[in-house]
């Protein structure tokens, strides 16, 4: 067990690097810092976002203007089927952890890591998707999700586009 939250814990830290995101249109904006974002830039990518179905607003608090976008914070819960064998659970969490790996390699998650506890609550992946039935649908596409080892749990979170973890 100790083994398998030293990979996720592995995978959580990757995630959270400033990796380069290949295939996805707003590449720049993702990952300047907000900062260096001027107004023109702002509405730019907020004409952007909101032609490609996401949902954005922009405010102005004193000089700086703000634009936030709705993300999907996915809860990954226990779910009702968690009688497998330890062999068929490690196949599980490698299938699961290449998942997490793909949604991020291609643009679809933020942010994901599991929990300090071993409560109900499992892990959390934020979602960056248009809608939060694509969020809820890439979710659902996770081996562990599919074996009923977990269960998704989504909710709409606003983010400033730009911000970072401190």
């Amino acid at each position: 067990m100790k083994k398998i939250w030293t990979i996720i814990a592995a995978v959580a830290l990757i995630s959270c690097q400033g990796k380069e995101q290949n295939n996805n249109s707003l590449e720049t904006e993702r990952t300047r810092p907000a900062d260096s974002l001027v107004k023109n830039d702002i509405a730019e990518m907020e004409a952007r976002l909101k032609k490609d179905g996401y949902q954005t607003f922009s405010y102005k608090d004193g000089d700086t203007t703000y634009l936030m976008q709705q993300y999907y914070m996915v809860f990954l819960k226990s779910g009702p089927t968690r009688s497998q064998d330890s062999t068929e659970a490690a196949e599980l969490q490698k299938q699961h952890m290449a998942h997490l790996s793909r949604m991020y390699e291609e643009g679809y998650t933020s942010l994901t890591g599991p929990m300090g506890e071993d409560g109900d609550l499992r892990g959390i992946v934020v979602y960056n998707t248009p809608t939060l039935e694509e969020a809820d649908s890439l979710a659902r596409l996770d081996p562990m999700v599919q074996a009923g080892r977990l269960i998704v749990e989504v909710h709409p979170w606003w983010v400033a586009k730009g911000g970072t973890l401190k």
